[in-house]
């Protein structure tokens, strides 16, 4: 396999997750019964650009489907995060009514739902059918199409350049990475700016957030891999903040590389700085990052199989990728994690791909008492436990399995 940024061949392996069907392919009561289609799963990463990378196997449009069932304004706290990165948006970059916001992969609204209150015009590229009309449904303009220098071109030529751009949680997802960067240096207006979120590659490292790796992330990004591919597709960072998002992510400011005059922050040498001690352009950063997550796996495992030995019953909260991830990778099936809650309707009365674990609605945890509640996405793990503090009546204890088991 070559890198997806610079072409170079991909010897150095990061891990190896053997094989699971895509994370958001969910499977109803009729799909139950036909065969699945399972990818390898396994992250490379390029010694010559430091792009990390899962191996090519399904395309964009095999992961990203028309009834994708990702929704992101089922999180009180993500919801919380978009409308303050508005209003910080809003504050350093002076934008009225009189600019325009263009967020790529907009999904149900989320964020841009915060602009349009504002009386900013904005517009959101989303090719999920999905969450397109969700976002639809608040009033908000959509492109469904999958973002590029093609679409990016055409929505100049409508007038439709952007002073700030947003993509938040996207830039991973992108098959070609290049051509997906380019276009935000096309669509920018000569002064615009655009932000990146991303959850950063020394924190998914350092602290074994291995279930955050599936197929739809195409990439695991660093500063120094993300510089470096802005600067060879036309866009220049000037500033970067670290942020609790996702397990610790970074947002990335770029601004046009012929135009931009906005002079670079001390905390991007800062940042690349730190990647640099910490050794993330060199080979012994990546070893034994297969180690640790065995033994999350492990570890996941004798949880479970001790807690039914005892007569204890086990339930999931979230029926999130990452958590896709770990039960798939751990072999886990409903005999020893007979269901996962969620709160979005799209996914109830679904089932997990791969393991097959039903996905149903709260009232199901009110009625069945589990002793052990498992929060998968355990980035959530304050609002969830929050949310189902109710628990405690019956006795009931939370657990996370990553970076390491805790139960609480």
């Amino acid at each position: 396999m070559k890198c997806r940024h610079c072409g170079a061949e991909l010897v150095l392996p990061l891990i190896d997750l053997g094989s699971a069907p895509p994370s958001n392919a969910y499977l109803t009561e009729q799909t139950l019964h036909a065969p699945e289609k399972y990818f390898p799963l396994r992250v490379l990463a390029c010694t010559e650009c430091w792009l990390v990378q899962t191996e090519d196997y399904a395309g964009a449009d095999e992961l990203f489907s028309a009834d994708y069932a990702y929704f992101s304004s089922f999180s009180t706290t993500w919801l919380k995060h978009a409308e303050q990165y508005v209003t910080d948006m809003v504050q350093r970059f002076s934008l009225d009514a009189t600019s325009h916001i263009v967020e790529v992969a907009a999904n149900d609204g989320y964020l841009l739902q915060y602009a349009k209150a504002r009386g900013i015009p904005c517009l959101g590229v989303e090719p999920t059918t999905s969450t397109a009309n969700a976002a639809r449904a608040k009033g908000i303009e959509i492109v469904e199409e999958f973002f590029g220098v093609r679409l990016a071109r055409d929505l100049v030529i409508q007038g439709k350049q952007a002073d700030l751009t947003a993509a938040n949680n996207v830039l991973a997802h992108v098959p070609d990475i290049n051509d997906f960067v380019a276009g935000f240096a096309t669509l920018l207006k000569p002064t615009g700016v655009s932000t990146f979120e991303f959850p950063h590659l020394l924190r998914l490292v350092s602290e074994n957030q291995f279930d955050t790796i599936y197929h739809e992330h195409y990439s695991y990004l660093s500063l120094t891999a993300v510089k470096r591919i802005f600067e060879h597709n036309g866009l220049s960072v000037f500033d970067v903040e670290e942020l609790p998002t996702h397990g610790g992510s970074l947002r990335v400011y770029a601004q046009r590389a012929d135009l931009g005059v906005r002079v670079a922050s001390p905390n991007v040498a800062a940042i690349l700085a730190r990647e640099a001690a910490a050794g993330m352009a060199s080979a012994e950063f990546y070893a034994g990052f297969q180690t640790r997550a065995n033994q999350v796996k492990n570890d996941f495992l004798v949880f479970l199989i001790e807690a039914k030995r005892a007569g204890k019953t086990v339930a999931g909260y979230g029926a999130a990728a990452k958590g896709n991830t770990l039960l798939n990778y751990a072999g886990v099936r409903p005999d020893l994690f007979p269901y996962v809650v969620d709160r979005n309707p799209a996914k109830q009365e679904k089932f997990l791909p791969g393991c097959r674990i039903p996905i149903v609605a709260e009232a199901h945890l009110k009625r069945t008492r589990p002793d052990y509640v498992v929060i998968l996405p355990w980035n959530l793990r304050g609002e969830v436990m929050e949310q189902l503090a109710y628990i405690r009546e019956w006795g009931g204890q939370f657990v996370t399995a990553v970076p390491n088991i805790k139960i609480a």
